[in-house]
């Protein structure tokens, strides 16, 4: 069962996403501060995000990385860094503005290893069994399709690979309004996490959990914290 949209279908909210943070991405509203990490390389990367997937997905030198709406490019070129040059990373997002922002940014500091790609999350661009790690950053929440969005994931991962999916939680029962903007602020589609977790585990993921919220969090209040995620592996080594 999918959740209730402040749209009148999945493609006009993907719009009214697009929308919101190409103008903010021009307003220069938010910035690595954001996310409590700071980008020493490229300063002037903005991030959207609300906490660090990259310290949870364990990078190795050489894996491929796929950042699901990866934005100005914040934590695919911090993932670029830690793969190194003889590992891959690819970023797909569908808001042109943010892609220019990307790929300048990867161009000014020499990473020719990671590409940004314009897509969906809920139909990536991307062949099958074909990177290690997925990572986002305050994404998910957005699509009207999470369960989509974990298929894709799960189909886009070779077997073994680790899915780290940074994103708001709402602790308790109380819901935001339905409201777009406060939608679109990653407030208003913030996850149940019983229900994400539930729905990795449709998806055919294992080994699932979510971050605990902070101590003393009031119900209906939106916290930041991790999906952890494992493609398995079966007894033939396929997936």
């Amino acid at each position: 069962m999918r959740r209730p949209i402040p749209a009148a279908d999945g493609a006009e909210l993907r719009e009214a996403v697009r929308g919101y943070y190409t103008e903010r991405l021009a307003t220069g509203c938010c910035g690595p501060s954001a996310s409590n990490v700071v980008f020493e390389a490229a300063p002037d990367v903005p991030s959207f995000g609300c906490g660090d997937p990259n310290a949870a997905a364990a990078f190795r030198p050489g894996g491929t990385v796929l950042d699901l709406g990866s934005g100005a490019g914040f934590d695919a070129l911090r993932a670029a860094e830690a793969v190194g040059p003889t590992g891959a990373v690819i970023g797909v997002d569908m808001t042109p503005a943010m892609l220019e922002r990307a790929r300048a940014a990867a161009e000014r500091l020499g990473l020719a290893h990671v590409r940004f790609v314009e897509g969906t999350i809920e139909a990536l661009p991307l062949g099958d069994a074909s990177v290690d790690v997925v990572i986002s950053n305050c994404v998910v929440n957005l699509s009207a399709d999470v369960p989509r969005v974990l298929a894709e994931a799960h189909r886009a991962l070779r077997p073994g690979g680790r899915l780290r999916l940074s994103d708001t939680f709402r602790h308790g029962f109380a819901h935001a309004e339905l409201e777009r903007d406060a939608w679109c602020a990653c407030e208003a589609g913030a996850h149940d996490p019983r229900t994400f977790a539930a729905q990795a585990r449709a998806a055919g993921f294992v080994d699932v959990r979510v971050d605990a919220p902070p101590a003393g969090i009031a119900d209906g209040t939106t916290y930041g914290a991790v999906l952890h995620g494992t493609k398995p592996v079966a007894a033939d080594g396929a997936a």
